[in-house]
């Protein structure tokens, strides 16, 4: 007997099917509406890894991997919008400063929604935003490069660096205010959608009260390795969805072949990130990440071949997740990650 899924795995699904995947080509054009973020906000996806005793899921990782598979495979704009909220949540629920007890709850209940501004400090020992103690507080200065759910989240956790090495993170408002200004809405080749800006800092200060976490930037670096040399749900997300196009085509042939690569990979990266030491077995994460990109990309190429020129479209869903596809190529990107890819396709090619 097959085991009932999740309820949250269900809930996906629903969401999936019935909202985000029939407006997903719109939704590629005119961009994520505060309608899909408020459907995502009450359908309590946004809890799904946060602590049960402040109103969250507390499910189990494979549950949130499931829910990013099929979020990321119905319209990726939007799962790229809700997925920055998931490190805030984890971050609140594994500290002991004052503002766990401010925001984990509504940030867990999806009464606020986070987002992100802390890539830049994978760019180390290049310092794209500065820290520095001021005032009972820390003033930030510099750039942050990529910010995404501009006008759709409430609140941002940002990072910046100090003199002597050390990575601060903070919340504050995702608003204009004094010391941040945003960019104007970035024009992408895919995932214009999510709303995605740059952000300017010039003196922004936060109170220590905002503090999430502070640590040693070589600490930081060991425990965000592992985020981006394993593989990503979302190009398992995509590539399911683009065989389901072959399928759909009656291309179950080469659907078939191109899925039983897929789920072996799927099966093997998995269970790499429930390893207990998540710093472990790059190699092996990396080479099963590169794969992964591999089959996706067969997938969406053969959506668009099985398609022919009317998958030239802009409301075509074969383009739009080729395109995809090739965002997923270079989210979280770093060195070490294009390293190992460029490598594989020399090995490859």
């Amino acid at each position: 007997m097959t085991a009932a899924p999740h309820p949250l795995v269900s809930t996906a699904r629903s969401l999936a099917d019935d909202l985000l995947a029939p407006n997903a080509a719109r939704i590629d054009r005119e961009g994520v509406p505060e309608s899909h973020v408020d459907a995502v906000r009450r359908s309590g996806l946004l809890g799904v890894s946060a602590p049960q005793e402040y109103g969250g899921a507390g499910a189990p990782d494979a549950v949130a991997r499931e829910v990013a598979e099929i979020l990321a495979g119905a319209c990726c704009s939007t799962w790229f919008v809700q997925t920055q909220h998931h490190t805030p949540v984890k971050m609140l629920a594994a500290t002991e400063l004052p503002v766990r007890e401010r925001l984990l709850r509504p940030l867990a209940t999806g009464g606020l929604m986070a987002g992100i501004a802390f890539a830049h400090v994978r760019a180390f020992p290049r310092v794209p935003v500065r820290a520095s103690a001021e005032r009972d507080g820390w003033r930030f200065d510099g750039t942050v490069p990529w910010y995404t759910g501009w006008g759709l989240n409430d609140v941002m956790l940002l990072a910046g660096v100090t003199e002597a090495d050390e990575v601060v993170f903070a919340f504050t408002e995702a608003r204009e205010q004094p010391g941040l200004r945003p960019s104007p809405p970035m024009r992408l080749a895919a995932l214009s959608a999510a709303r995605t800006v740059s952000l300017e800092l010039d003196g922004l200060w936060l109170p220590d009260e905002s503090v999430v976490l502070r640590t040693p930037q070589e600490k930081f670096a060991l425990v965000d390795r592992p985020r981006n040399t394993n593989a990503s749900p979302a190009v398992f997300g995509v590539a399911d969805a683009a065989l389901a196009l072959l399928d759909g085509a009656g291309e179950a042939q080469t659907a078939q072949a191109l899925r039983g690569r897929l789920d072996e990979v799927r099966r093997q990266a998995y269970a790499l990130a429930e390893h207990p030491v998540p710093h472990e077995r790059v190699e092996e994460r990396l080479a099963l990440k590169t794969r992964a990109y591999d089959i996706m990309r067969a997938a969406t190429t053969a959506a668009i071949v099985v398609g022919g020129g009317r998958g030239m479209a802009l409301d075509g869903t074969a383009q739009r997740l080729a395109r995809e596809g090739m965002f997923l190529l270079v989210q979280g990107q770093t060195p070490e990650v294009r390293r190992a890819h460029l490598d594989a396709l020399a090995e490859l090619y």
